[in-house]
């Protein structure tokens, strides 16, 4: 059950186009951006005012700030008038919906059907598409929070000022480590969306999801995230003293199993516009530099190898 209506690319609307994002470490797909709904319409005669209130106040919010901010969100710090973070707000709003939300699913409650939740895409060339399912919100949202957390970790891992000493300013170690925390919550929130969610849609609604939201989207975003989360701890044992060559590899092969796998889930998904050709392009490049780190390194060990052997010959 839950139509779908699906717009075609056109002139206008709300999608962004990929320009100059500014100065990128962590890649993150356009932002979906949710558009308003009438709970009033569609719930009123099923829940109490006070709950289909909430539900739209909290909505409401969300699509306002997710509307305003949504186009410079994932490349500035912009602060909030008490002082607190666009990019946490947001989360937090997200956070507060989601429990109210899946109210509307709970036991397979009728309810999940009698709203229209219409999104933005942005790798897909449908302009957006509209569900008449409350687990395709449930998608949405998750995905929403799993984009913000990577913008989040992209934010912690620019440097915030140049070097005075000639050389390339450095991320600090304080700022790598939360990063990796927030790859990891990222992680979790696409997993969720793959194992928990998706198999609650109808095999027709599933095939009529935007490519944003397709299975195989979701797993590779899951996987580079972990890749990401690897990839920082991978850079700080280069930094460490204490990191042995047989800890590097390790983590270099981490990364290229990562990296490999979000390859495979996303070559063949039709990502034709130009956010989903550079979210391919990113991921190979990442499987790339990952292999080129693993080779390095394994090679480290077997020319330390052949040195120890050399030394107990002579």
């Amino acid at each position: 059950m839950g139509c779908v209506v699906s717009t075609p690319k056109d002139t206008g609307g709300n999608r962004r186009r990929p320009g100059s994002i500014g100065e990128v470490s962590v890649y993150v797909p356009g932002l979906r951006i949710p558009k308003p709904v009438d709970f009033a319409q569609s719930l009123g005669d099923y829940l109490s005012k006070n709950i289909v209130e909430r539900l739209s106040a909290l909505r409401t919010r969300i699509v306002v700030m997710a509307g305003q901010e949504g186009p410079t969100i994932t490349r500035t710090k912009r602060k909030t008038l008490h002082g607190g973070s666009i990019l946490a707000d947001l989360l937090q709003a997200l956070g507060d919906y989601l429990p109210v939300l899946l109210g509307l699913v709970k036991d397979g409650s009728h309810l999940q059907y009698k709203a229209q939740f219409v999104w933005v895409n942005q790798e897909d060339d449908k302009e957006e598409t509209t569900m008449s399912n409350a687990w395709y919100e449930v998608l949405s949202v998750l995905h929403l929070m799993a984009m913000l957390s990577l913008s989040q970790a992209n934010l912690l891992l620019l440097p915030r000022s140049s070097s005075t000493d000639g050389h390339q300013p450095k991320v600090s170690e304080e700022s790598r480590r939360a990063s990796v925390d927030i790859f990891l919550k990222a992680a979790g929130y696409l997993d969720c969306a793959v194992r928990h969610v998706l198999p609650q849609l109808p095999a027709e609604l599933r095939r009529n999801l935007p490519v944003d939201l397709a299975e195989g989207v979701l797993r590779a975003l899951c996987l580079q995230t972990l890749g990401q989360g690897v990839d920082i701890q991978l850079g700080m044992a280069i930094d460490s003293t204490k990191a042995t060559l047989a800890v590097k590899r390790r983590l270099s092969c981490e990364m290229v199993k990562c990296w490999q796998q979000a390859q495979d889930n996303i070559m063949n998904l039709p990502l034709a516009n130009g956010w989903g050709e550079k979210h391919c392009l990113f991921v190979k490049w990442k499987y790339v530099e990952a292999k080129a780190a693993a080779y390095y390194y394994h090679g480290l060990i077997l020319d330390e190898g052949n040195t120890e052997n050399l030394m107990g010959w002579l």
